[in-house]
């Protein structure tokens, strides 16, 4: 039979269970703790993944707005530019087409030889258009006597080249305001032929603005059609 043990075996033994609780008790706070490591790195690497994400989302964001608002600033910039450009290539023309206003203006006082074949090439011109036997050539009244020589050499002209007569009445009944030139009614009053040097001016400025412009400015790279 066994014995009973004495107090300093009993000790000995409540040492032994009590080193080997101990022992058990550290190798478990060490998984707990290298467990709860790994799940602290896990969420840790799995914030900050959230977080940078979320900042590349909103650099992004940050990024695509600064380009927008960097080509509406480049596009209001352009566009403003343009329009000063077109602002002064419209000064010029303008300039040009008051230079050819002065010149014509004072065509009919300067040259009058110039100004008297002008006005035979006008009428002879009129006459032929109109084919009828009376006409009425409105003037200015300071133009009255140039117009009525003119009037003649053009009937003469007129009478040459179709083998028509035709009766002109001269009246200085326009405005001394224009340049010169002549308006013609024809005899029924239904057709009327405006060859003053202001609407002559006029309608060379419409119609020779385009191609003025390709002269002065060069072609235009907007324009993909042309007639």
């Amino acid at each position: 039979m066994s014995r009973p043990m004495n107090d300093d075996e009993v000790l000995t033994e409540l040492n032994k269970m009590v080193a080997f609780i101990k022992q058990e008790a550290l190798e478990k706070a060490r998984e707990i703790k290298v467990k709860a490591d790994e799940e602290f790195a896990i969420e840790k690497a799995k914030l900050v993944k959230q977080e940078q994400l979320a900042i590349d989302a909103q650099y992004e964001k940050k990024l695509k707005g600064a380009q927008v608002s960097q080509k509406i600033a480049q596009s209001t910039l352009t566009n403003k530019s343009r329009l000063r450009l077109l602002h002064r290539r419209e000064e010029h023309l303008q300039d040009l087409f008051s230079t050819c206003r002065s010149r014509v203006v004072s065509l009919s006082s300067s040259d009058k030889d110039a100004y008297s074949d002008f006005l035979v090439g006008v009428l002879t011109q009129g006459y032929l258009y109109l084919m009828e036997s009376k006409v009425a050539v409105h003037c200015r009244k300071s133009d009255v006597s140039i117009v009525e020589k003119a009037a003649s050499d053009a009937t003469d002209r007129y009478k040459e080249t179709s083998g028509r007569d035709i009766r002109v009445d001269v009246q200085g009944t326009l405005s001394d305001d224009i340049a010169g030139g002549v308006k013609l009614v024809s005899g029924t009053g239904r057709i009327t032929l405006d060859n003053t040097l202001d609407e002559r001016l006029r309608l060379l400025e419409d119609r020779m603005l385009p191609e003025i412009r390709k002269d002065l400015f060069g072609p235009n790279e907007n324009r993909k059609f042309y007639t």
